[in-house]
């Protein structure tokens, strides 16, 4: 038995939850990783998985043995990797989750730098609005907006953007402008981004020498995708509030006009987040790194 093989192995279906994705995420047949894991069982004498054929959960054992194991595995990756950072290249697999405006607009037009300067990292992007779990999906970090109130995740600020109401032309010439946000209750149509998670609309927020306010109406159109939310406005089917740096290429070609702007709600954070009990790879941290440096300047359009 590769003892060190079948202890990354372990770890992975620990991480992910059962032994398919920790196949998936490893590359290899499901026979070996399940074969893996029983010669572990057998060398070490205990039980560290209850199988069913619905669920596999970690023994008392098995949780002892995954805390011990993940921070031998943690100190071979970082010997590893002092050796990289002595021949300044960092190298393999860094797999990130972002959501779909924010991957178009900002972080893909800037992936050339990176690649550049990082030609041995191999970027797996993950593109949706969906919420991934970062130990069961295997991915590295997240780069998401808003607030991160989940005290398992390590959330470092990348920058913020500014948000924008607007409408097409042909939109507010038949509906008119509105002078302030309660006007918005009379008539018009609003577009609303849905929560994949709750399914639930956010609310138009709005702020004015410094009091807030959130607008909740019945929308017209609900959208849970954010590439699709704008281009539903782009469309004519109606009013939304989105990131400027999205929406700034149809602002300056007169395709949408911002409306109430004395009303923009404060910027929006971004984040890249990844887990507090997981080792942060030489790759990750360049990557952040550059995150830090670069991601700020894609979040200014229309600003």
């Amino acid at each position: 038995m590769d003892q060190l093989l079948a202890m990354r192995v372990f770890a992975k279906v620990v991480e992910t939850g059962n032994f398919t994705r920790a196949a998936d995420a490893l590359d290899m047949p499901n026979a070996t990783v399940s074969k893996l894991v029983q010669e572990l069982e057998s060398h070490l004498n205990v039980r560290l998985l209850q199988r069913t054929t619905r669920r596999v959960t970690v023994t008392s054992e098995g949780q002892a043995y995954y805390a011990k194991a993940t921070r031998v595995l943690c100190d071979l990756d970082d010997i590893d990797a002092s050796f990289n950072v002595v021949r300044g290249a960092p190298r393999g697999p860094l797999r990130i989750d972002i959501g779909s405006l924010t991957a178009s607009s900002v972080l893909i037009p800037l992936l050339p730098d990176f690649v550049q300067r990082f030609p041995d990292i191999r970027i797996d992007l993950g593109v949706s609005d969906r919420a991934v779990n970062l130990i069961s999906d295997s991915v590295d970090c997240v780069i998401r907006g808003g607030p991160m109130d989940d005290s398992s995740l390590v959330a470092r600020r990348i920058g913020q953007a500014a948000m924008v109401t607007c409408a097409t032309p042909a939109y507010l010439k038949q509906h008119g402008v509105p002078a302030y946000p309660e006007e918005l209750r009379n008539g018009h149509k609003l577009i609303s981004y849905v929560s994949t998670q709750s399914g639930r609309p956010f609310p138009f927020r709005f702020e004015r020498d410094g009091e807030k306010s959130e607008l909740k109406v019945d929308h017209r159109v609900g959208i849970n995708e954010s590439t699709a939310h704008l281009a539903a406005c782009v469309a004519g089917l109606g009013i939304v509030q989105t990131f400027a740096y999205a929406a700034a290429p149809y602002l300056e070609q007169k395709a949408l006009v911002e409306i109430l702007r004395p009303w923009r709600p404060a910027p929006y954070p971004f984040h890249v987040v990844y887990p507090s009990n997981r080792h942060v790879t030489h790759r990750l941290r360049v990557f952040i790194d550059w995150l830090m440096e670069r991601f700020p300047e894609g979040l200014t359009g229309g600003a």
